[in-house]
């Protein structure tokens, strides 16, 4: 018979009990009562967007300030949630003086709703120099998961005057780097734009969605800690120290967030993750991490899936200019603030950090130099034991059976495909609407700012001078002047000069005409302006004040643009000079005919220029010309909203226009204007805009590379180059100085349909492939020596072989301005636009310049194309500068290849025949000779005319001569005379031995 354990049954009823009152003391108050006591706070300071508390404020604390910040969605009470344990408890007792900034919530605060992300952040700027102010000390700026996020870019927006140091615990800067879940970046992207535009501009994120959130980014965990209380719900001595970090994360410890903050945070910081590529926006300022100069300690959660080491250790290459460090410690995201674990390391660490900077110790142990290294895109930052360790454990308590780690690593391995996708998805669409384009379909550059005005108006269209400007104050803009241009008698297929320097008040100009239909002149600031606004058939010039004293002698009438609040005209108004500056659009009734951006496909745009003096020719540019080019750009080179154009070249130059502001509008990218080339402004605007990607033109990167301000390699947001005439070896120096970004090299023609672009880039030099969308592109067989097409036994012109030299041609399309037609090419009645260019095609389908039709050398050894031999002497490492020109009468010229060294280099003959060895042995250069300079134009592209004029080169050590036998030779006095005098004529230099 069994006995009766009257004991057992007794603790088991106490047991019960016990589990019945705290349960229902849990149901009825939310939580046990634990009677701790929060620490001591005085408020401060009030302002509707925080009130500011300092703790132990009656104890006069002398140590130095420490500014504690809260994430968004956070109460400011994560810092106090145990008084023994907390930080500003800790912190207080390792002689700190803890502040702390209690956002309050959106709920119950005034104008709550409405609050932005810039709030925020000015709002911890105006509280540092509160601070600052009443202790008369820098301050200590920290902050907790998003709170960190706010500490660097308040510190980043007010240079870091008046900051002592950062510390931050679990803030995520490389957002895209490691995000929660291991979800895919460009997963991410495409919903947080969706969100930020679709739903958060009607939505605001209430307390209770904050903290379903964050505890379903740590499902498992969360699911043991509310088992592990039900477990021991009778053991109330168990529950106590607990109790406080429990409730706060279960119930007390959110708030909501305001629609517009989400939205502001979504855009910014995920979609164009611009606190690792810089140019996010405050209050219209560009700010960027670029900007941070003070010491940081960021600290890492081995096993936070929330702020991932990764996106945590972003922060090295983002404030390149900073001392960062970091602290490890094995938590998780909360524990990073709250818990035994940061009352033991995180506290104490940081309070040695603190004293270290005020230089009253040494530097913590714990602490040490942040590194930060390229990563594949699958790694997150945390460890694979860490993970495995962190989430079996946590998985074993709750007798979970399938790890969450198993699903992280499928996510990863997958990755690297979806993001193949996501690329193709982006691509595609903008290449496919070239394709749907027909002769009467409307498009313009105005019409595309219109479109995406209405998508996102307030996306950023362009930055300048340090400010950002949205859609639509752009299109605002845009229509203001509209209504000045039409009051003073512009109308639709009217020429209308622009003669301006690269400023907002130029790109408003030029789109504004283009939404009235009119066409844009665009001339350069040189001696030729007169005669490019009448080859452009101008009927009227706009201008800045810069250029006004230049264009008011021209004959034309001069409406005056931009400049700024307080500029002054230096010529007064009058009838033949107006300034639009001074007319009151809301005063002008648009006439009946006006109807915004009517500009078609097939019809005129823009008028550009290219050459100088005698050679000045106008080139006349469609719509669909320039669209073919806005969304070629855009296509190939993969714009989107998160990329920063810079527009280094000019408005009046094609690469300015059309693959700049053009690329940057189809792909709904953000333009930044520049006033100029200059190196040190290159060198700081990169960082401060956060450019990705630069156009350029020819040599324009030169003077640029070795710049000492230039960010190292790695350490910059550039990804891309794009452009066109860019020389070898400055290729090969962009790309190995500013790693990893890569050169994107076009080819288009100003008229017509053709573009080649060399979108790999593995093949430096060439000028690529057709771009899908573009016109067809052949290559017809040309002798230039007779300056005729080659044609078969049926009169047909043959279509070149590959390397075989030849003219490119294009399909006319929607093109109809140009009028150089060549019907009856290839086969009967087809019709092609002939450039003015040679190319090769290699046996891969890619097309290599050979240069212009005139600047073939015509020898008495054959034909010399320049741009072969500029590539070959380009390609070495000591050498700036190549030009390739013909000295004497056609058919006996001599050909020459002048260079330029860079500083220091030296250059013998041995380097420039191995270099010349890769050109056929006939189409190699008589003379190569070292000069002094050679001058660029305006487009940075190197000319030849007064090298050419200068005649032969002077023999001496850095000149020499082809010997006739693949080498060549120092050229001497003895062998100028008998070779290459007037009267030794070029018949003389053959390549059979002579």
């Amino acid at each position: 018979m069994l006995g009766f354990d009257a004991g057992s049954v007794t603790t088991s009823l106490r047991r019960v009990v016990a589990t019945a009152q705290n349960g229902l003391e849990v149901l009825r108050l939310g939580g046990l009562e634990t009677d701790a006591v929060p620490s001591s706070f005085t408020v401060v300071a009030r302002d509707p967007m925080y009130r500011l508390r300092r703790y132990f404020a009656d104890e006069n604390p002398s140590g130095p300030p420490v500014v504690l910040v809260p994430p968004m969605m956070m109460a400011a009470d994560v810092y106090d949630v145990t008084r023994d344990q907390g930080g500003v408890g800790l912190l207080h007792a390792a002689g700190m003086d803890p502040w702390v900034v209690d956002f309050g919530s959106p709920a119950t605060e005034e104008g709550g709703w409405n609050r932005t992300l810039t709030d925020h952040i000015v709002a911890i700027s105006e509280i540092v120099d509160l601070v600052a102010r009443e202790t008369g000390r820098d301050v200590h700026l920290a902050g907790y998961s998003q709170g960190g996020m706010f500490c660097y870019q308040a510190a980043a927006y007010r240079s870091s005057r008046n900051i002592a140091s950062i510390v931050t615990f679990g803030s995520p800067v490389d957002t895209l780097a490691a995000l929660p879940l291991g979800i895919p970046a460009g997963v991410a992207t495409r919903g947080a734009e969706f969100l930020a535009e679709h739903v958060f501009t009607r939505l605001a994120v209430t307390d209770w969605m904050a903290r379903t959130g964050f505890q379903l980014l740590d499902p498992a965990k969360t699911v043991k800690s509310r088992i592990d209380f039900l477990l021991q719900l009778h053991d109330r001595d168990a529950l106590l120290p607990r109790e406080s970090q429990r409730r706060f994360l279960a119930m007390d410890g959110w708030v909501a967030w305001s629609g517009p903050a989400v939205a502001e945070l979504l855009t910014q910081f995920v979609v164009h993750n611009r606190m690792m590529t810089g140019g996010f926006s405050i209050r219209g300022k560009v700010v960027s991490l670029t900007e941070l100069t003070v010491p940081i300690l960021a600290f890492v959660g081995e096993v936070d899936d929330i702020g991932q080491p990764l996106a945590v250790r972003g922060i090295r290459r983002a404030a390149p200019r900073a001392q960062v460090f970091e602290a490890d410690l094995r938590a998780g995201h909360f524990g990073l603030v709250v818990g035994s674990t940061a009352a033991t390391q995180t506290w104490p660490i940081t309070s040695k950090w603190l004293d270290w900077r005020e230089g009253n110790g040494p530097r913590p142990l714990e602490v040490r130099a942040m590194s930060y290294d390229d990563h594949p895109p699958s790694e997150s930052g945390v460890s694979v034991s860490a993970r495995l360790v962190h989430t079996a454990a946590t998985i074993a308590e709750v007798g979970v059976g399938i790890g969450r780690g198993a699903v992280s690593a499928a996510a990863g391995a997958v990755r690297g495909s979806r993001e193949i996708s996501t690329e193709a998805v982006r691509t595609l669409p903008k290449l496919a609407k070239l394709g749907q384009l027909q002769p009467h379909s409307p498009v313009s550059m105005g019409r595309l700012l219109a479109e995406q005005n209405r998508r996102a108006p307030s996306a950023e269209c362009f930055v300048f001078d340090d400010r950002v400007y949205s859609y639509a104050a752009v299109n605002e803009r845009i229509d203001n002047v509209v209504r000045g241009l039409i009051a003073h008698g512009i109308r639709p297929a009217m020429h209308i000069g622009v003669l301006m320097e690269t400023r907002p008040s130029a790109l408003a100009a030029v789109a504004a005409l283009s939404r009235i239909g009119a066409v844009a002149v665009l001339v350069q600031p040189s001696p030729d302006v007169g005669v490019a606004l009448r080859l452009g058939r101008a009927e009227m010039v706009i201008v800045d004040p810069e250029n006004l004293d230049s264009a008011v002698d021209l004959g034309f009438e001069v409406l005056v643009l931009g400049g700024g609040e307080s500029r002054a005209l230096s010529i007064p108004t009058s009838d033949t000079v107006v300034d639009l500056e001074q007319v009151d659009p809301s005063s002008i009734d648009l006439p009946g005919w006006y109807v915004p951006n009517p500009g078609r496909a097939r019809e005129l745009a823009f008028v550009l220029f290219s050459g100088s003096g005698d050679t000045l020719a106008a080139k006349y540019v469609t719509n669909y010309r320039w669209a073919l080019s806005a969304f070629g750009t855009a296509g190939s080179a993969g714009l989107s909203r998160s990329d920063t154009v810079y527009c280094l070249a000019p408005l009046h130059h094609s690469a300015g226009l059309l693959v700049a502001v053009g690329g940057a509008l189809a792909g709904g990218s953000r333009i930044a204007l520049s006033r100029g080339l200059a190196p040190e402004r290159f060198a700081d605007e990169v960082q401060r805009y956060g450019v990705t990607v630069v156009s350029y033109t020819w040599a324009m990167m030169r003077d640029l590379l070795d710049h000492p301000d230039l960010p190292e390699p790695r350490l910059h947001p550039i990804r891309l180059f794009i452009g066109s005439g860019m020389p070898v070896n400055l290729w090969r120096r962009t790309v190995d100085r500013l790693a990893p970004a890569r050169v994107l090299e076009f080819y288009a023609s100003t008229e017509g349909d053709v573009v080649l672009a060399n979108v790999a880039g593995v093949k430096i030099g060439s000028k690529g492939r057709p771009l899908p969308g573009s016109g067809r592109v052949a290559l017809a067989a040309y002798d230039p020596v007779t300056a005729r097409f080659v044609t078969d036994d049926h009169g047909f012109v043959r279509d070149c072989a590959d390397d075989e030299p030849g003219v490119l041609l294009g399909r006319p399309g929607l093109d109809d301005v140009s009028g150089s037609y060549m019907r009856g090419v290839f086969e009967a009645g087809d019709v092609w636009t002939p450039t003015e260019l040679m190319f090769r095609r290699d046996e891969g389908g890619d097309f290599w310049l050979l240069g212009n039709k005139r600047s073939v050398v015509l020898t008495a050894h054959g034909p010399v194309y320049p741009q072969p031999v500029v590539d070959a002497v380009s390609g070495l490492d000591q050498v700036d500068l190549a030009v390739t020109y013909g000295v004497g009468d056609p058919g006996e010229q001599w050909a020459v290849c002048a260079v330029t060294l860079r500083p220091g280099a030296s250059l013998g003959a041995r380097a420039v025949g191995e270099a010349l060895a890769a050109v056929p042995a006939e189409q190699r250069p008589d003379l190569v000779h070292v000069v002094a300079d050679i001058p660029v134009s305006a487009a940075f592209r190197p000319v030849d005319e007064a090298l050419r004029a200068a005649g032969l080169p002077t023999p001496g050590p850095r000149a020499w001569y082809a010997d006739g036998l693949g080498e060549y030779r120092r050229l001497t006095k003895a062998v100028a005379a008998d070779r290459f005098s007037t009267s030794a004529g070029a018949s003389s230099v053959g390549r059979s031995g002579s």
